[in-house]
């Protein structure tokens, strides 16, 4: 993962982003008939059920739209909420809270329903050794919001992106022509380079497996759509060369069965590809 520097200026670009795209040349709903001088004060109310993400995300809005908002929080990160709930309360400008609103809004909406679903996953894992990894199928521009949501979840974080860790997939491997020769061409080219980068390599059968078992400086092999025994048994092979990663279709109904074989993480894109926003609103008192 990226360093923790590198994470909060993503998060500032997505909130600068968001803004600009929200507000535009100005709120004109809100210039045209609430005098500047106006303050109130607004609940961020559950109507749902699940865990709730982004309350320290939700504060960085507030604070990148006005530095004079006050939020007082009831619940924080990572606590199983329900309908009727009340999360904060955030007081000060009318106008700098409602900018802020739908940023706040779809932000929470959309990491909540993510920490919620790697929730569920972490615990149907209850009990083994096996870790719920994220992908980097996220929302355009929306990764490092959604990648906390899966820490806030219980989850851990695979990579953040193409450049702080290397993944030989299926078709690295096959442009590469082969296994062996992407993973020495990889070796070389981090040594060229002066990176200290991570290697995973993509397995599709027990064969290639054991052809990743024969180069040194892979840290994780990825055991990709494999079945039930298939898995058991790259385990037993791999041993304690590297890490396990198993991935591929794999759901609530099997995830448990595929950490039973052993692997060190399952890596799941429906984390963040495949859930739906909890209901969440932003009302005046």
């Amino acid at each position: 993962m990226i360093s923790e520097a590198q994470f909060n200026q993503e998060l500032e670009l997505i909130i600068t982003n968001g803004i600009r795209e929200d507000i535009g040349s100005g709120d004109y709903s809100s210039l045209a008939c609430i005098p500047a001088s106006a303050t109130g004060k607004a609940k961020l109310l559950v109507k749902d059920s699940g865990i709730i993400a982004g309350v320290e995300f939700a504060k960085m809005i507030f604070n990148h739209v006005d530095s004079n908002l006050d939020v007082e929080t009831f619940i924080q990160d990572g606590s199983q909420v329900k309908h009727g709930d009340v999360v904060f309360h955030v007081s000060g400008s009318s106008q700098s809270i409602l900018k802020a609103e739908r940023l706040v809004l779809n932000s929470m909406q959309r990491m909540s329903a993510i920490a919620t679903k790697t929730k569920q996953y972490v615990n149907l894992l209850e009990g083994t050794n096996t870790k719920v990894l994220d992908t980097r199928k996220t929302t355009p521009c929306f990764r490092a919001a959604e990648k906390w949501a899966v820490k806030i979840g219980g989850g851990e974080n695979h990579r953040f992106a193409l450049y702080d860790m290397i993944m030989l997939k299926d078709n690295h491997n096959d442009f590469a022509g082969g296994i062996t020769l992407a993973i020495a061409k990889t070796k070389q080219y981090l040594a060229d380079n002066n990176l200290d980068l991570k290697i995973i390599v993509e397995a599709r059968n027990l064969t290639e497996i054991e052809e990743i078992l024969q180069s040194e400086g892979v840290y994780r092999i990825l055991i990709d759509n494999f079945n039930f025994e298939d898995t058991k048994t790259a385990v037993k092979l791999i041993g304690n060369k590297c890490l396990t990663e198993s991935s591929g279709n794999i759901n609530e109904k099997t995830i448990r069965e595929y950490a039973n074989c052993g692997v060190n993480y399952i890596s799941s894109g429906a984390l963040t590809h495949s859930v739906h926003n909890m209901d969440l609103s932003l009302k005046a008192i």
